[in-house]
């Protein structure tokens, strides 16, 4: 059951003392140049086990840890000896490491069984680190991942109010209670809206996400949702900064029976008149649109993406909310004063998922206008998720392979960064980049950030 907790702040006291479950020591991954950690001669490989005779759970502990003037650190080597090291700094400087990983105990894993969740929409036998359900409210806070509440403790409330971990990003779906319990399948899951008053009184701020499954949470509960989260946006306080309309997306790997829908051309349409009208009211009553459909809406709608300056001040652009639209004014810019030629031919192909590729037609055309300049555009579908439309960030090797046979990519083909996993060079599907370019015939460049394509293909 759900039990309330309203926690009063001991500032001389930020940390749970006397933790008795195991603390990993935090492994350093990299050494910032010119840093104190630099000087004093950490190394990457090592890890620190305590600060100040404390054990830190995670990122956030040993940023708090560290803001002391006077640390006593304990380091272990590479070699797994232990050093003991006093540093005097000015309270606000960092030490200038960066850590292999965010959290140094263990992850808290989601206890739901949503029907529509990715994780069980893939197939078996990839790295591990696909199958991880995260529902850590750390990771929330520190990268804005989604949670859904279920799984806290009453330490974990006590900890998100004593640090003033805010704001955390949350899984709402509904605010009804049987039908949030249903789309959980949890019985924890009904309490959502006594959760979001505790975030009230402790001053936690949240931003909110809905995934829209046709037939169980949309129509009358829909508006329900979003309009009993707008009572949480006050003028005084707001708890509920803002809320992402998501649609569900499934894939060929997705449990039989699941009772899920998916989103049909004539659905986005239909739902982005009924949000459109609901962002109308909000905004005359509440000064703000408060609630945004992500991309994904118009691209399946086949409808023109709202202007910029709805997004106000984006507050859901990490969740797909306005990022196409961002992209495109971004593009846009960078395309107003093109040479009118290269100084080295390029015949290269830049590669989208099939769902954007009609947004970024235009930009190529243009492109192509300069003088020994000739990209190839290709919105591919995913053949490995079995969807038609979808986002570049879940193109798979598998998806170019298939999608780029016998087609004519040039000297070489261009994907962004979010294709693969972060600092390597592994798809979706565990193919890397060599295989990849051995099937196609091709050299593969990564961009980093998508806008660089413009500065690249130009030079």
């Amino acid at each position: 059951m759900w039990q309330e907790i309203n926690y009063t702040e001991d500032p001389s006291n930020l940390l749970v003392p006397n933790i008795t479950y195991k603390i990993n020591p935090a492994e350093i991954e990299s050494i910032e140049a010119n840093s104190i950690a630099e000087e004093i001669g950490f190394e990457s490989g090592d890890s620190i086990i305590s600060i100040n005779g404390k054990k830190p759970r995670d990122l956030i502990d040993y940023q708090i840890l560290i803001s002391e003037e006077i640390l006593d650190i304990s380091v272990l080597d590479k070699n797994h000896e232990i050093h003991n090291i006093n540093i005097e700094k000015d309270q606000d400087v960092n030490l200038g490491i960066n850590f292999k990983d965010a959290l140094f105990d263990s992850i808290k894993q989601c206890n739901n069984r949503c029907p529509f969740c990715f994780i069980d929409q893939q197939p078996s036998g990839k790295r591990k680190s696909l199958y991880i359900k995260d529902d850590d409210y750390r990771l929330s806070f520190l990268y804005g991942s989604y949670l859904t509440l279920t799984n806290l403790k009453k330490e974990d409330w006590e900890r998100i109010a004593m640090q003033k971990l805010s704001p955390l990003f949350i899984s709402v779906h509904a605010t009804d209670p049987a039908t949030r319990e249903k789309l959980l399948k949890n019985k924890k899951a009904g309490v959502i809206l006594d959760q979001i008053s505790w975030f009230e009184k402790n001053a936690i701020q949240i931003h909110a996400q809905i995934v829209v499954c046709p037939d169980i949470n949309d129509g009358d509960i829909l508006e329900k949702s979003i309009l009993e989260l707008a009572e949480f946006y006050k003028k005084t306080s707001q708890t509920v900064l803002s809320v992402a309309i998501v649609p569900v997306g499934l894939t060929k790997f997705r449990p039989e029976n699941d009772g899920l829908k998916s989103i049909s051309t004539e659905y986005a349409k239909k739902t982005i008149k009924h949000v459109e009208s609901i962002q109308a009211f909000l905004q005359s009553t509440l000064g703000t649109r408060f609630c945004w459909l992500a991309d994904e809406w118009y691209l399946i709608a086949g409808t023109n993406l709202p202007s910029y300056i709805t997004y106000e001040n984006m507050p859901q652009e990490s969740n797909g909310v306005g990022t196409i639209r961002k992209f495109l004014e971004t593009l846009k810019e960078k395309t107003k004063n093109l040479p009118k030629k290269v100084k080295k031919p390029k015949n290269v192909s830049w590669i989208v998922g099939k769902l954007v590729y009609e947004a970024l037609i235009p930009t190529v055309k243009k492109l192509n206008l300069i003088d020994g300049l000739k990209v190839n555009l290709y919105g591919l579908p995913s053949v490995y998720w079995g969807q038609d439309q979808v986002v570049t960030g879940l193109l798979t090797g598998e998806d170019l392979i298939y999608g780029l046979k016998n087609k004519d990519l040039g000297e070489a083909v261009y994907i962004p960064s979010i294709m693969l996993k972060i600092n390597t060079d592994l798809f979706l599907d565990d193919k890397n980049i060599q295989e990849v370019e051995n099937q196609i015939n091709t050299k593969i460049r990564v961009l980093d950030d998508s806008n660089d394509i413009i500065n690249t293909l130009i030079g």
